[in-house]
């Protein structure tokens, strides 16, 4: 199993920034458009525990994919977590956690996360997949820091 934890520095209130966060929709707005990352179903309104969300992504040489999540826990302006149901992982966990400090919030993103195929797996993670997971939180990263500063 692997894990990766980025922080996130987000000049807004806590209000502001859950608003954002606990609207399914605006994940594609943080997403890297080569992604192909796209809501199917589920991913209306805000977030709820037990909330199944689907996705088109296309996370690996752009083959489209099916992901599917669910929202396992939510405390309101505290944190949530997703968790796969159906994707490319054989395990992902994803803990969003928001704390108000001093000029703004601090979002932690905890990511714990395991490949199929044992060995080969490993491999491929080395070689690949872990670069990816972390460009993507990188690319995260500047669009949220970029979006609270224009959006206010």
């Amino acid at each position: 199993m692997y894990q990766l934890i980025e922080k996130t520095f987000i000049k807004a209130d806590i209000k502001t920034v859950w608003d954002f966060f606990s609207a399914p929709k605006n994940l594609k707005a943080i997403t890297p458009e080569h992604m192909g990352f796209d809501i199917v179903a589920g991913g209306e309104g805000r977030m709820y525990p037990g909330q199944i969300i689907a996705y088109k992504v296309k996370p690996l040489f752009g083959i489209p994919m099916l992901w599917v999540t669910e929202i396992t826990h939510v405390a309101d302006q505290k944190f949530f977590v997703d968790e796969q149901r159906i994707g490319p992982y054989k395990m992902w966990h994803h803990e969003h956690h928001f704390v108000q400090v001093d000029g703004g919030v601090e979002m932690t993103d905890i990511v714990s996360y395991a490949l199929p195929f044992g060995w080969l797996g490993q491999m491929v993670h080395t070689l690949l997949v872990r670069s990816k997971v972390e460009a993507i939180f990188k690319y995260r990263q500047k669009v949220i820091t970029r979006y609270f500063v224009t959006e206010r």
